[in-house]
């Protein structure tokens, strides 16, 4: 389901930490009925805008041309160890969060978590992170300036707002992610990527590109590199990065961020790893042994983490959209990084040497994954939009297409039916493969799927012509009678049945056929297992805390701190939050630079575009 009109009221906009009361956050979003007829129509044309206009549009050269600064403007930018102070030991904290902005409880619990001074998880002492670095998809389902405010902006200013508390603003840098891109990036840029700084409570934005290198310490680097919807890098974007490598000290470690975990594809079509490899090359075309020990990335709304050639590859996508499971996760995947066949494992431990372990690090796990899809059997209950409005639409106007032939004789409608089931197929089949590929396996599911509901619409449509024909004038000379009847048939009985066949399809394909699993959760809005993840950095040496949080207070679950509290945040939960370690903490000494054997260190012409799937 969408945003119920009450939510829809033009005046939540204007809703502010200052005003907003106990009884305001009933009208604030909750999670997003991705299969919405509305959305889904919405979500369509804007797919399909994107798809085709997308790369004649890069708005990333604009950025560049308009903000022609030198070396020395871009080291002062990226020189963030005067804002981010270390501790006395020299430690520097921050934090790491991506894909939220869906339903206000999600969102705000992760939000709260992370603007407390300091979290005990686990027996870990655990400071509020220097900086805040926010991965991808900032808000759901797509991007607009009233939907940043309210569903990102809102919650976040709600639980760290402005005070004496913390007069000190900290840093926030933001990587779009695909759903920042499909208005073409113009309200995340207007919002977060302006000359003059914005606030987002007791946090400041800082940067004028989408794409951002910082200093964190003096050994410590971050780079984000902005891979748009054509999943490269764009020549401007190049030119930035190589001139940031030129600048850093020799024996510097990079943490790269992607906005999608490339290394899940990297078999199939990985264009996305491909852009990684290659920002990988830029450093070292530096020749100056810069290190890239771990690769962060959101996008798959879980938290996964891969282990391989020195380097660890993180996804952590749990702050606040709907959760994705782990059971489609390979335990091993081969990627070419410059040149070299790496193999990546899922079951390492977190430990310094990272060596092989009988768990996955994973989030949820894989076991409970299976588990929650069973949820799919329910879909008309969770669905039911696009059960009865749609599903039950399409059988009806299918049965009256077959029936205009007349059962009376029902030889003469196989040829209408085979037509028909063809265009159901291929509806059906474009569905599932631009999101699984379009490969022989997703076709022959499609089929046996396509096969389930047309001999479900024939078998009602026969039932209805048994029942109603009698009493009813042919179909051809009095159409009106025989569509009311059809319609009133087939949106009760016809969407229920539909929506079943609908979401067992998405259950058995995502449980045993490893396709689909986006729409399958997307469909059941797990609205728990949220993470994000704190990381401390030391020398050579960062120690990552996966923060996992298993539920989230629902929306009577907060309550309004009275102004003269000690506590910061607006709303506290009722009940205590029970955050834990997923593992670890994961502990990282930046190695030394792998070799490339006879790989060119020179910087080749960037990645070409890859359309996006």
């Amino acid at each position: 389901m969408g945003l119920s009109a009450e939510e829809k009221r033009p005046d939540v906009v204007d809703l502010t930490p200052t005003n907003v009361r106990r009884e305001d956050l009933a009208r604030l979003p909750r999670m997003t009925g991705w299969f919405s007829p509305g959305l889904l129509s919405k979500l369509l044309l804007r797919v399909i805008i994107s798809d085709v206009f997308g790369q004649y549009a890069d708005r990333r050269l604009i950025q560049a041309a308009l903000d022609p600064a030198g070396a020395e403007e871009l080291r002062k930018r990226t020189d963030l160890t005067a804002r981010v102070s270390p501790d006395g030991e020299g430690t520097v904290w921050f934090d790491y969060v991506a894909d939220l902005g869906d339903g206000f409880d999600s969102t705000y619990a992760v939000a709260y978590l992370l603007a407390q001074p300091e979290l005990t998880v686990d027996g870990h002492t655990l400071p509020r992170g220097g900086a805040l670095i926010m991965g991808g998809d900032q808000v759901y389902p797509t991007a607009s300036i009233d939907d940043y405010r309210v569903r990102m902006r809102l919650p976040y200013t709600l639980a760290f707002p402005r005070d004496k508390h913390n007069a000190r603003d900290v840093p926030i840098l933001l990587l779009p992610g695909n759903h920042d891109w499909y208005d073409g990036l113009v309200s995340f840029l207007a919002v977060f990527c302006r000359q003059g700084t914005l606030r987002i409570g007791g946090w400041r934005t800082c940067q004028r590109r989408s794409y951002f290198a910082v200093k964190l310490t003096a050994r410590w680097w971050i780079w984000a590199i902005d891979i748009a919807l054509v999943r490269d890098m764009d020549q401007p974007q190049v030119d930035y990065f190589i001139a940031i490598a030129k600048d850093m000290p020799e024996h510097a470690n990079i943490i790269l961020l992607s906005a999608e975990p490339g290394w899940y594809k990297a078999e199939a079509h990985g264009a996305a790893f491909r852009t990684i490899a290659y920002a990988v090359r830029i450093a070292r075309s530096a020749k100056k042994d810069l290190r890239i020990p771990l690769v962060l990335s959101g996008d798959a709304h879980h938290y996964a983490r891969y282990s391989g050639g020195g380097v660890q590859y993180i996804t952590s996508g749990g702050g606040g959209a709907f959760l994705l499971g782990t059971q489609q996760l390979r335990d091993i995947i081969h990627v070419d990084l410059l040149r070299k066949d790496t193999s990546l494992s899922l079951k390492t431990t977190p430990d310094e040497r990272h060596e092989p372990s009988d768990t996955r690090a994973c989030y949820p796990t894989q076991d409970r994954s299976r588990e929650l899809i069973r949820r799919n059997v329910m879909f008309v209950a969770l669905n039911p939009q696009f059960s009865f409005l749609l599903l039950g639409s399409v059988y009806a106007l299918s049965s009256l297409l077959v029936s205009l032939r007349g059962w009376a004789t029902p030889l003469a409608i196989w040829d209408t039916a085979l037509v028909g089931y063809l265009m159901l197929f291929a509806a059906l089949f474009a569905y599932a493969g631009y999101e699984n590929g379009f490969s022989k396996r997703v076709a022959a599911l499609t089929a046996v799927h396509a096969v389930a509901h047309w001999s479900a619409m024939l078998a009602l449509s026969w039932l209805l012509w048994r029942a109603a024909a009698p009493a009813l004038p042919p179909l051809a000379l009095h159409g009106l009678p025989w569509l009311l009847v059809t319609f009133a048939f087939f949106i009760p009985v016809g969407g229920a049945v539909a929506g079943t066949l609908f979401g067992v399809n998405l259950f058995v394909t995502s449980r045993w056929w490893d396709i689909n699993h986006n729409d399958a959760f997307s469909a059941i809005r797990v609205d728990g297992f949220r993470n994000f993840l704190r990381i401390k950095l030391q020398g050579d040496m960062a120690h990552v805390y996966p923060i996992g949080l298993d539920q989230v207070p629902g929306r009577d679950g907060w309550v309004r701190n009275s102004p003269g509290s000690p506590e910061a945040s607006v709303f506290r939960p009722a009940a205590p939050l029970r955050p834990h370690l997923i593992e670890g903490p994961v502990v990282i000494r930046a190695p030394a630079a792998p070799t490339t054997g006879n790989a060119s260190t020179e910087t080749p012409a960037p990645p070409r575009a890859q359309p996006q799937s």
